[in-house]
């Protein structure tokens, strides 16, 4: 999940147009919550996906902690990236790396014929800079080691029943998420030419209890427009400036500064024709050289259609302000909204899967993060969902993702692996 502005990638027609036990013991029955039967799952059921996994539930939080030991710059993914492969190809997936960068792609072919289904997982830590209270170093505080470990863990499940799991799946370990380049690298270096899925699916760590998951349908986390506006003149600073405040008060949304602020917005985002139904998140800022200024504006809003406003507004305030120049990029990035019928579909299936009270959907985007898993939904219907990361009692800081005290509870890595392995195991179908 990214909080940072990165490379523009067209999106079309967006402005031309307009708590539980320890590892292994405490997690869900599979004679239970996972098991499936008949014209339901198929051949892989929940009780061989459970065998499999809690053999799996002790190395794979080891894997975890590897890679949160080892945290990497988004597009420095290279450890992280042999890790991974290395796994894969033990599994016997079909692996190319050097996608798009750092990119891993794993191809699982199963003994029977089926559909063919994509997973992305995301590898890179957070920098600095995107940290909120962080260090002076890159760190794994969005949960990218958490997902890279549940990609790897579904692989290596699948992969054990792949004599009774039908299709085939496309595993995408994506470098660069934070930047919001590594979805367009692999996009631009053929991630899809040999093996293009029919759809694909992702997970997310979010600040939901430990074991339940929120999908999204129709929702997802909004794109980001910047503006760069240029004065020119003796007193182009102190306009800037006043425009930078004219600017910044088109903002309807403020970033959370307590856990209170948190509380509230996991809240509103759950919350139908809430608060957050429709928000603008402004941010200005001035920058000076000689005889000139310029307001640089960054800002996300919901719903998408409302960029083309938004620039009029800003046009409209920049002439006002005696602007030499107003420059946007050709699109704002996307929006990354997940397709109604995908994620009812998921919802159904969780609510089978885990059961209905550990399943919760979100009706609102939040404002603050952006994820270039859209430009993979730009192309492909799927879905993406978030997997509860918060220990029960622990501050919400914990499993917020860019917190410097992001700690999420390891048992998630178990439920996320049960439940995607179900799932891409029902869907290549």
């Amino acid at each position: 999940m990214s909080s940072s502005t990165g490379r523009n990638v067209s999106r079309r027609a967006v402005l031309r147009g307009a708590a539980v036990g320890v590892v292994g013991a405490g997690l869900v029955s599979a004679g239970t919550a996972y098991a499936t039967s008949g014209s339901a799952a198929g051949p892989v059921g929940g009780h061989a996906i459970d065998a499999y996994a809690s053999e799996l539930d002790r190395d794979l939080i080891e894997l975890r902690r590897d890679l949160h030991r080892h945290p990497e710059s988004p597009g420095q993914e290279r450890r992280t990236a042999e890790v991974v492969a290395q796994r894969l190809r033990a599994a016997g997936l079909d692996v190319t790396t050097g996608v798009g960068g750092h990119g891993v792609v794993g191809v699982l072919t199963a003994a029977r014929h089926g559909r063919t289904v994509g997973y992305r997982a995301d590898m890179d830590a957070v920098p600095p800079g995107d940290q909120v209270g962080g260090g002076t170093q890159a760190s794994h505080l969005c949960g990218h080691d958490v997902h890279t470990t549940v990609g790897v863990g579904v692989a290596e499940v699948l992969a054990r029943l792949r004599d009774r799991l039908a299709g085939t799946v496309v595993f995408v370990f994506q470098p660069a998420e934070e930047t919001l380049a590594g979805a367009a690298a692999m996009l631009d270096d053929g991630v899809f030419a040999r093996v293009r899925p029919a759809e694909i699916h992702a997970l997310h760590c979010g600040p939901f209890p430990v074991g339940q998951f929120v999908v999204t349908p129709g929702f997802g986390l909004p794109g980001q427009d910047r503006g760069v506006i240029t004065l020119t003149g003796g007193d182009a600073t102190a306009r800037a400036r006043w425009l930078a405040d004219k600017i910044g008060a088109l903002s309807t949304v403020s970033r959370p500064a307590t856990a209170a602020d948190l509380e509230q917005l996991v809240a509103d985002v759950q919350t139908p024709d809430g608060p957050l139904a429709e928000f603008v998140f402004m941010q200005a800022q001035v920058a000076e050289a000689a005889g000139r200024a310029e307001v640089r504006a960054t800002y996300r809003c919901w719903p998408e259609r409302r960029y083309v406003a938004i620039r009029e507004t800003i046009r409209r305030l920049a002439s006002s302000a005696g602007a030499a120049s107003v420059t946007f990029p050709n699109d704002p990035f996307p929006a990354m909204v997940c397709p109604e019928r995908e994620g009812r579909a998921m919802q159904r299936y969780l609510n089978h899967a885990v059961g209905r009270d550990r399943v919760r959907e979100l009706h609102a985007t939040i404002p603050f993060s952006g994820e270039d898993f859209a430009l993979f939904l730009d192309r492909l219907p799927g879905t993406y969902t978030f997997l509860g990361v918060r220990t029960p009692g622990a501050a919400i800081e914990t499993s917020y993702p860019h917190f410097a005290a992001f700690d999420p509870d390891e048992r998630a890595i178990g439920h996320g692996v049960r439940a995607m392995a179900g799932w891409l195991a029902q869907r290549t179908r």
